[in-house]
């Protein structure tokens, strides 16, 4: 009989919370200009959408809203971006640094994803809890994309916000939002970031019984 010692076998649990802070741990914000040139796969993009479609929803509103973009669609978006940045941006605020990057950025990756807010018609979930779940979406969105190794940036520059956003994604109620355009890629570096959080202890604080 051998002397060595042995491993237990980890319990379910343990195997399940070890798989979630592997896949929450591993997310990183990757952006365009790090990202290759490499095509996204349908399959994995209809994957990607198809897990943010599972984010929490108060009241089963469902708000997420996403617009696709893709091969010369991207080129449609960032000619956009740039044109309603020259029409929003007082003369003295205007930099042609914002202006190219607007341009740039969305050929940069292979998939661009317009995110909106579509508001519930009779308003009894609070506007606020409805962005929350669009977020929740969104983060489905990163966590999927980390697991399979692809890179992905959330940009949120304040144009997004306008209603000429919305109005051109064809969000027709005023009451609807654009909340940002999600890139969407593979890395141009094999080496996966790193990352760091500040200590969770400073952020808690255990209310007494």
């Amino acid at each position: 009989m051998s002397d060595e010692p042995t491993t237990p076998p980890l319990d379910a649990m343990s195997l399940r919370l070890a798989a979630a802070n592997a896949l929450i741990r591993r997310r990183r914000t990757i952006k365009p200009q790090d990202m290759s040139d490499k095509p996204v796969e349908t399959r994995l993009l209809a994957s990607i959408l198809e897990n943010a479609n599972w984010a929490p929803t108060h009241g089963m509103t469902e708000p997420w809203r996403f617009f696709v973009f893709t091969g010369d669609g991207r080129k449609r978006l960032a000619d956009f971006c740039q044109s309603l940045y020259q029409k929003v941006t007082p003369e003295k605020e205007f930099r042609s640094d914002k202006f190219e990057k607007l341009g740039s950025l969305p050929q940069k990756a292979s998939v661009v994803i317009a995110v909106g807010m579509k508001r519930q018609e009779i308003e009894k979930i609070a506007e606020i809890e409805e962005i929350e779940a669009v977020a929740c979406a969104v983060h489905n969105m990163h966590l999927t994309a980390s697991a399979i190794g692809m890179a992905a940036y959330w940009s949120t520059p304040p144009l997004v916000y306008t209603d000429e956003m919305r109005q051109w994604l064809g969000l027709g109620d005023p009451r609807d939002k654009c909340l940002g355009l999600f890139f969407l890629g593979w890395p141009e570096s094999d080496t996966w970031p790193e990352g760091k959080r500040g200590d969770t202890l400073e952020k808690i604080v255990y209310v007494p019984k």
